[in-house]
């Protein structure tokens, strides 16, 4: 029975050399997670003589290898496809539409431009919509899409605008009549004369194709709180590009230095140039260039469908400089892939060209019940089983999951040092074992020399 015990001690001590040196072995595997051998002792229950406060073990045995899932340093590496991740959860990989599980997150792009291991298995996630939307529930191979960001006519401008209350006013000339009085109110608007009006703002828009053109309102005090906007894009009439009269408008403020009412200019149709709740709305704008004669026409392009609005709620008549505080509109010419981003949530921002960003994309995280249930098949990575319970998966940083952090990538949690003491004590039960063994081969032949 000792020679029992001593072989059991000694492939417990090999298990326990086999565990160890793979763990060492693997000190530099991304994403790997180290193992630890555990014993349990034996008792030959079938001898029922020995059952009691003298009962005699029967050796050792192997009850399990776990792993430990401990967090692993997270090391910046200056990939925008190198993701780590910090706290819980697995990357999603499909093999064939089967799905495994990894923390290592080396990817890279495949010529279809889909996010692959270096083996070709695809990154698991959530789509965007074209608006970049994310669409959670159903997973999808994530994709990069490269192709021109299509652009967007310009549809809404906002400008914080103070127009200053102490301003000097620019009488607006009189209409002539068969007899003019000697004066004859102030000089016509005149963009090339900057006598003739205030101040002059530019806010660049686009049309349809993503041409870009310059909106230009020239702003006149015309008596005390009382301002005339003088409205042209590319010098030239927004409804006849043939024309350079501006179309006006008269904004009226408060004592308070606030809007009271605002008014457009009567056009035809009367539809086109109109006001709505401190808002001017320009329908029917031709977008124009010149042509090759040299004369301006229409470029092809259209405005927005709904036409141009010209939000004046942020306007101001304050007794300081005038001038814009603030400025946004939401057109933009056609972008052109220039980075990728990935933010902690795993959601994935394409940056282009035009200063535009949209995100195309959202990795996906899985986490399950009982970690020490999934089954290692290689290459870092794990499978499902029946122990393990099925897989959670939502997006990072929802309930336990972890976050993502991109440009990084997990190390592996193998602690070196602890690892090279494991191996020395591995070392030394292996030769306690073997010295049992030797000891029971000297009493076995001192037994046989007795008869």
């Amino acid at each position: 029975m000792s020679f029992n015990i001593g072989l059991s001690g000694l492939y417990a001590a090999n298990k326990q050399l086999d565990v160890t040196g793979n763990n060492i072995a693997n000190v530099n595997t991304t994403g790997f997670k180290s193992s630890r051998a555990e014993f349990a002792d034996v008792y030959a229950g079938a001898n029922r003589l020995g059952v009691g406060k003298n009962q005699v073990g029967n050796g050792v045995r192997l009850a399990a290898v776990s792993q430990q899932f401990s967090q692993g340093d997270v090391n910046n590496t200056g990939n925008v496809l190198d993701m780590g991740i910090q706290g819980q959860g697995y990357f999603i990989l499909s093999d064939n539409g089967a799905q495994v599980y990894t923390r290592a997150g080396a990817f890279q792009n495949s010529k279809d431009n889909f996010v692959v291991t270096s083996d070709g298995l695809r990154l698991q996630g959530y789509a965007a919509d074209e608006n970049g939307n994310i669409k959670k529930g159903i997973l999808t191979d994530l994709k990069i899409d490269t192709s021109a960001l299509a652009p967007k006519a310009t549809t809404l401008i906002d400008q914080g605008i103070n127009l200053n209350s102490e301003a000097d006013i620019i009488a607006l000339p009189i209409i002539p009549t068969p007899t003019p009085p000697a004066d004859a109110g102030g000089p016509a608007f005149d963009p090339s004369d900057d006598t003739t009006y205030t101040k002059s703002f530019p806010t660049k828009v686009y049309d349809s194709q993503g041409n870009e053109h310059t909106m230009e309102q020239f702003y006149r005090k015309t008596g005390t709180n009382e301002w005339t906007m003088y409205t042209l894009v590319d010098g030239r009439n927004p409804l006849d590009p043939t024309s350079t009269d501006p179309l006006e408008g008269t904004i009226k403020f408060n004592s308070d230095g606030s809007v009271l009412s605002m008014a457009a200019e009567a056009v035809t149709p009367a539809s086109a140039w109109s006001v709505t709740n401190n808002t001017f709305t320009l329908k029917g704008w031709i977008p124009a260039a010149k042509d090759a004669t040299g004369n301006w026409a229409s470029n092809g392009s259209a405005a927005a469908t709904d036409g141009m609005r010209l939000s004046m709620n942020s306007t101001t008549s304050y007794n300081t400089e005038t001038a814009r505080m603030s400025q946004s509109q939401d057109g933009y010419a056609t972008g052109i892939l220039s980075s990728l981003s990935i933010d902690s949530t795993g959601v994935m921002f394409a940056s282009f060209s035009n200063q535009q960003s949209r995100a195309i994309g959202q990795v996906a995280l899985a986490s399950f019940a009982n970690d020490q249930g999934l089954q290692q098949v290689g290459g870092t990575r794990w499978t499902e089983t029946f122990a393990s319970g099925i897989p959670g998966i939502d997006s990072p940083k929802t309930g336990t999951l972890g976050s993502v952090e991109s440009n990084s990538l997990e190390a592996s949690n193998v602690n070196l040092t602890a690892e090279l003491v494991e191996l020395i004590k591995a070392q030394s039960n292996y030769q306690a074992n073997a010295k049992t063994i030797s000891t029971e081969s000297t009493i076995m032949q001192t037994i046989i020399q007795m008869t």
